[in-house]
């Protein structure tokens, strides 16, 4: 039986025949690797999802986290799909050998990843978000910060977020007021308020490793003068730090996902690079979690196209046009010319969407990142607005059906529907394109 998950042959062909990414073994960095280790990581992903994250999908977004004023509490199918996911070392899988990744090129690693954010989004979110804080610090972390963090996220022990938005700033971060106060020992407190911060608040992993945007007194106005801070939820010493959640944020969609108001009160904070180089350094994640959200918009879309071809193919419903008998049998709605209009109109979405996602991560692997800059906003926006466009033509063939919960193509649209907004929203994107003419 054919997966509604995601298309492996539609992978197969963007990945070998369009993209040829055995090539890529030629580099040095992936001369290790060949299609058939490519195709393992595939199959293994495509089962990851299908045993530990799509299975309660429902579950999570029906029974989403909730918080007793001391601690989150998840479903437990939330940390068996984690443990899954860590225990294969996918996590690592784009990871440099010598911090103990499998070095995949990231075309493969992220069709992979695609399996495991098309079967749960929510439950995905946190990985992405730990994958992306690990490649920062490995970029720009001291030897100190990558053996402290960085490994212990690798290997599933933590879990990392970003913290950059606040309630009076929202994406305008050059208004955030989150100040770092330098101490004697070169550690900085940290006092303030985030917002919107997703997996910052759980009991799943060990520490949480939140990256924090915030600013030294006396350093220049605006985007100049922000830092970047690693700040945990737990200090070396087994300590809890002076970082707390105030509550959580109830969502329309990704549900399985906490997303809470996070305060810093005296926090430990540790410098990441140098001072007021924070934005520099933020947008090593923003611009992969960018790609991310782009590829987890694709993978909804997907999907829900995916279930609603399976519907339309079983559904009867009418007559040819022009059959008046009402005593011939019906026929699946897929002969009729509107339902394959809507069916068509998803599959060039989908397909179009994640060949650009694809494209992009080609694009790191090769180096090429004059032309990956230019693309990022758009290999975003693109996805976000027309996999969800996608999401919304599934309901519609579904037609009454597609408006219950006993299927899933409302749900893929709730979830979707806030890739458009998160990780700047659309029409900052809009912006970005116009200021790189």
């Amino acid at each position: 039986m054919k997966s509604t998950i995601l298309s492996r042959r539609d992978l197969d062909f963007l990945l070998y025949e369009w993209l040829d990414v055995e090539k890529l073994t030629t580099l040095d960095r992936f001369g290790e690797h060949s299609r058939d280790t490519f195709d393992g990581v595939l199959d293994l992903c495509e089962q990851l999802a299908t045993r530990y994250f799509a299975p309660h999908n429902k579950l999570s977004d029906a029974n989403e986290p909730s918080f007793d004023g001391q601690a989150v509490t998840l479903i437990p199918e939330v940390k068996e799909a984690w443990d899954a996911f860590a225990a294969a070392d996918l996590i690592a899988m784009g990871m440099d050998a010598e911090l103990g990744g499998a070095q995949l090129p990231a075309t493969v690693a992220q069709a992979a990843f695609a399996w495991i954010s098309a079967a749960n989004v929510s439950t995905s979110g946190y990985l992405m978000l730990t994958i992306a804080n690990a490649n920062l610090l490995a970029r720009f972390g001291t030897p100190e910060q990558i053996e402290q963090f960085v490994k212990p996220m690798l290997a599933g022990r933590f879990s990392g977020t970003m913290a950059l938005s606040e309630t009076q700033a929202g994406s305008s971060l050059a208004d955030i007021t989150t100040r770092a106060e330098p101490q004697a020992d070169g550690s900085y407190r940290l006092f303030g308020s985030k917002m919107w911060i997703s997996g910052a608040e759980h009991e799943m992993t060990e520490n949480i490793v939140n990256l924090v945007l915030a600013k030294i007194p006396g350093g220049p106005a605006g985007t100049k003068g922000i830092s970047l801070f690693i700040v945990p939820k737990f200090l070396a010493d087994g300590t809890r730090n002076g970082v707390a959640i105030s509550g959580l944020n109830h969502k329309m969609g990704q549900r399985g996902i906490t997303n809470t108001v996070l305060n810093f009160d005296d926090a430990v904070g540790y410098l990441v690079g140098e001072p007021h180089r924070g934005i520099v350094y933020m947008f090593h994640m923003m611009n992969e979690a960018r790609l991310g959200v782009g590829m987890g918009a694709v993978a909804l879309g997907y999907t829900g196209y995916l279930k609603s071809l399976e519907y339309a193919r079983e559904r009867p419903q009418g007559r040819p046009l022009g059959v008046k008998d009402p005593s011939t049998p019906q026929v699946p709605i897929i002969e009729h010319a509107d339902v394959k209009r809507m069916l068509l109109a998803q599959k060039a979405y989908v397909e179009g969407g994640l060949a650009l996602a694809l494209y992009c991560a080609k694009l790191v692997d090769t180096g090429e990142q004059a032309v990956l800059d230019i693309l990022t906003p758009i290999a975003k926006s693109w996805p976000s607005q027309w996999c969800l466009e996608a999401n919304n033509l599934a309901i519609q063939v579904h037609g009454g059906y597609g408006y219950t919960r006993e299927y899933d193509v409302e749900q893929h649209y709730r979830d979707n529907r806030l890739n458009p907004i998160h990780e700047a929203p659309t029409v900052s994107r809009a912006w970005t394109c116009w200021d790189a003419r």
